[in-house]
């Protein structure tokens, strides 16, 4: 796979830095009733152009990971740092902008606007997000780029509606390539698809690396997670196994106590 556009928003990192560190992250929602710990003080580093799973089974954190990850949801305690850049220190717009930059997001349900065709989905994106350093005159240049990426760009002027279930995911990744972002971030891209189809949509991904992409992608499925180059186990909220992420394992402890 070629490379099809330089990448706008790389980051130049000292030798060994990963492109994110968290450190001793916690997620706890606390109501009169109850306290819920849904992320128990969990470390690790996510490497440069790796392909980085999250494993683990339901209720496990995963996704409240990704949540911390791209901004949309503040730690109870802990830090996250991306190329040096801590993101607690933002405030909300800024981190609205961060995020439309330097983070392209995955649904497991596509999460495609029906009444737009495919490039129009990705216009929107690009729209939304900034240009992508681009003049709108190179949008459509840089929308058919990503949906060639994509390995979707002969559907480009068909609806969702006229999609597979495989081709909708794949116009996805296009619209969440298309402001350049370094990272892309997937929640449980093959979890609404069939094994084969899975299988072809979740290589589309992988071979982002090989455009300097950092895929940071979130399944339970123990056969996509060990195709990882670095990955953590989650369960109860805690980190119980990891691969190359530089994480402190902790003992599994309880997740939820009565007040």
């Amino acid at each position: 796979m070629s490379k099809l556009f330089v990448d706008q928003n790389s980051y130049v990192l000292k030798t060994g830095q990963p492109l994110i560190q968290v450190e001793h992250l916690s997620r706890v929602i606390q109501t009169r009733a109850q306290k819920t710990t849904i992320l128990q003080n969990i470390t690790f580093a996510v490497p440069a152009q790796s392909l980085f799973a999250i494993n683990g089974p339901s209720g496990s954190g995963k996704s409240t990971v990704l949540n911390m990850l791209t901004g949309i949801d503040r730690p109870s305690s802990g830090r996250i740092i991306f190329a040096g850049e801590e993101l607690r220190k933002m405030g909300e717009n800024g981190l609205a902008r961060w995020r439309g930059q330097q983070v392209g997001i995955v649904f497991q349900f596509f999460q495609l606007v029906p009444t737009l065709t495919a490039l129009e989905n990705v216009l929107l994106a690009l729209e939304l997000g900034g240009g992508g350093g681009l003049k709108r005159r190179q949008w459509r240049e840089r929308a058919m780029r990503c949906l060639a990426l994509a390995e979707v760009q002969e559907r480009a002027n068909r609806l969702p509606g006229a999609l597979s279930g495989g081709e909708q995911q794949r116009v996805a990744i296009a619209r969440a390539l298309a402001n350049n972002p370094p990272v892309i971030i997937a929640d449980e891209p093959t979890g609404n698809l069939d094994s084969y189809t899975a299988g072809q949509v979740f290589d589309t991904l992988a071979g982002l690396t090989a455009q300097g992409k950092t895929v940071i992608y979130v399944t339970h499925d123990p056969r996509l997670a060990a195709r990882a180059s670095a990955r953590i186990e989650l369960l109860d909220g805690q980190i119980i196994h990891h691969e190359g992420a530089d994480a402190i394992v902790t003992a599994r402890q309880p997740s939820m106590e009565v007040l």
